[in-house]
This record gives structure tokens, sequence and C-alpha cells, in this order.
């Protein structure tokens, strides 16, 4: 290895960049996965009632329709829920669930909901506290927020009872308040034709439905969609239908984009490797002449191609590392973090640089052993 330096540090390099792409786009793939994940979870065992036929494009409807829903047969409960975005915009630009406003029946969901969020200062929001909130982690910084402070939503000053623990989905770019006050934001937010005919009480834009044990989601949603009229009920296949493939696609390509830098960086090793057997033919001889076996020889260079894959591996991980810390430092303040380094890519990233490493040493290796013993002493 250290005999040509230069060529060493080339081929290290080649590596590097695999595992740099590897490290980067694997964080990034790792953010969508728990979202998706997170999103998985959340509508496993609950139907999800909208005006629309997608889980995030809601339009209003009137709170009356609750009564409704609660009658069909497999229901136990029904939470209505307000959405609607923190900055009156949609931000198009948003990696993952944009930053949202979130209103529902705080008592029902604390009764019933199997998707628990913990806090890491303060506490729940109570269902009759107007007036306050709880933030998610990725808004902390955004709003400034700590306990017992205030933060401005939609111009209006709000108190922070809780800062919500990272659940690494959804919740974490949310504020949550009580279903009152998002109902005043979100009836501000309609067209004077609309807010004409609706009291601001009367106004929502989804419902939360739970079910009685046993009854199955899906069949559950169609029910509800044959039996109450102008309204979407959603199981959990439509979240599966219209994220969850859509996202293992996008994972796919990341990780083909990265597997091909890692190939090119495989093809360096073999290169460097086959030139260094080229080189040291008579040595290899001479080795063999003396009672080395194949077994040693082998393992030699599949060790030397194996430290080759290890450095690169550590140095791609380490540049990869500081790329994806200093991006989400840099989108903090925005509540936008995009990437998600964990233990899991971080070993794959360095495991997979030394086993491509001694895949690549492979067949120059076995080159290597057999070479003819004669022959390879005349070499010059």
């Amino acid at each position: 290895m250290f005999r040509r330096k230069t060529r060493t540090l080339l081929t290290i390099f080649g590596i590097t960049i695999g595992i740099f792409a590897f490290t980067v786009m694997g964080s990034m793939a790792e953010k969508i996965s728990l979202l998706v994940s997170g999103g998985t979870q959340y509508y496993a065992d609950k139907v999800v009632v909208s005006g629309s036929d997608s889980l995030f494009i809601s339009t209003p409807l009137d709170i009356h329709k609750k009564p409704q829903i609660e009658k069909v047969d497999g229901v136990t409960a029904v939470a209505a829920t307000v959405v609607t975005t923190l900055t009156g915009k949609f931000d198009a630009a948003s990696f993952g669930p944009p930053a949202s406003i979130v209103g529902s029946e705080i008592d029902i969901e604390k009764q019933y909901e199997s998707f628990k969020i913990t806090y890491s200062s303060g506490r729940a929001l109570k269902a009759n506290e107007q007036g306050k909130v709880s933030v998610g982690s990725d808004l902390v910084k955004k709003l400034n927020a700590k306990v017992g402070g205030t933060v401005k939503v939609r111009g209006q000053d709000y108190e922070v009872v809780g800062i919500m623990n990272k659940t690494l989905t959804a919740p974490d770019n949310e504020v949550f308040m009580t279903l009152l006050d998002v109902q005043k934001i979100y009836y501000a937010e309609l067209p004077e034709i609309v807010r004409a005919n609706i009291k601001a009480g009367d106004v929502v834009n989804g419902f939360t439905v739970y079910l009685k044990p046993g009854v199955d989601p899906d069949q559950l949603a169609e029910k509800i969609n044959k039996q109450v009229p102008s309204v979407k009920a959603n199981g959990p296949k439509v979240f599966q239908d219209q994220i969850a493939s859509a996202t293992s696609i996008f994972n796919a390509i990341l990780f083909g984009v990265a597997l091909i830098s890692l190939i090119v960086g495989g093809l360096s090793v073999i290169n460097t490797m086959t030139m260094s057997i080229a080189e040291r033919t008579r040595e290899i001889g001479i080795k063999k002449a003396i009672g080395a076996r194949t077994r040693n020889i082998l393992s030699e260079y599949l060790t030397e191609a194996g430290l080759i894959g290890l450095f690169g591996g550590l140095l791609g991980w380490g540049l990869g590392a500081i790329t994806v810390v200093l991006i989400n430092k840099a989108l903090e303040e925005s509540g936008n973090q995009i990437f998600l380094l964990s233990a899991r890519i971080s070993l794959l990233a360095i495991g997979f640089s030394v086993i491509l490493g001694i895949i690549a040493g492979f067949y120059p290796a076995y080159h290597a052993v057999k070479i003819n013993i004669v022959k390879a002493i005349r070499e010059e």
C-alpha cells in the first residue's frame, strides 16, 4: 500500500466518493422511511375521513357529519380535526409534511389514540386550554419556543405548555392547539361565500374514526363511504397506495445512485490491486519458493484490499456525516431537516466499504496465488 502512495490514495478516494454518496443519500432515504413508518403506524388502526380523495388535501366539512359517522356499525368513537399550514400557504419545497397547525377533540384522542406522544418538557395540552399550544421538536427553533413562554402563530400569541419529544415523523413539524382555536384560524382562511353559510365552531376538515376491536379499518372505510354522503373515508391501504409505494421507489433511486458510485470505487480497487500484484510477481514467486502457502498469499492481498476499503469507508462516512450535520443545521431554523444519519446507515456504510474492498481484491489476490513459481522468480 505504501510503495505506491499516490495510487493508493487515489484508490481510497474512489471508495470515499462512493461511501460519501451512500451516507448522504442513505440518510435522506432513512428520513423518508421513518416518515412513512410513522404514517403507517398512525393509520394502521383507524379510519381518516375528509372531504376529498387525498389524505393530505382537505376541504371544509360540517361538524354535524360526526353523529352520522358514529352510527356506522364498527365505529367506537369519532374525533373532529382541523389541520392547516403554519404559515397560511403551502410550502412546495418542504421535505415531508409541511409545518402545520393541528387541532382535535383532545379528550377523545387521549382515550382512544394508540400513537402516543411524549414530552421533553412541559405537558400535553388540555381540551379547555384555549390560547395555549404544544410544539413539535422540529419547530422549537423556528418559533423560539420554550415552556412558559409564548409563540406567535398567524399573528397571535399563544402560551407554550409543552415541547414534544422527537417522533421522527409528522408530529415533529406540528403545533397542537385546541380544536376551537384552530377552527377560528381555518375559518378565517375560507372564502367569504363559504363563511356566509357556516359558523366557525361548525367547520372542520377531517374526522379520526376509532374502531371497535376486531373491525377491519379498510372495510369500515367502505361502509362509511356508502352510508355517509359527501365524505371520503380512507383506511390504511390508501396510505400505503398513495405514500408508501411512491417513497419506496424514490428510496430505490437514491440507493441506486449511491450503488453506482460504490461500483466505480470497487473497480478502482480492482485496478490498483491488479497493478500491485503485476509489479510484485517476482516477490510473490520468492515467497512461495521459501514456503508461503496459498492462504498466506491470499490473506495478505485480501487484507490489503480490505484496508483500502476501510480507509476509504471511514473517510467517506466522515465527509458524509459532516455534510448531513451541516445541512440539517442550516435547515434547523426552518424546521425542514431532510437527513437522518442513523447508526444503521453508519454501520452499513463502513461495513460495506470493507466488504467491497475485499470482494474487489479477490480476483487480483486469486491471480497472485496461481502465479508459477519458476516464471515468477525469472521475472525482472
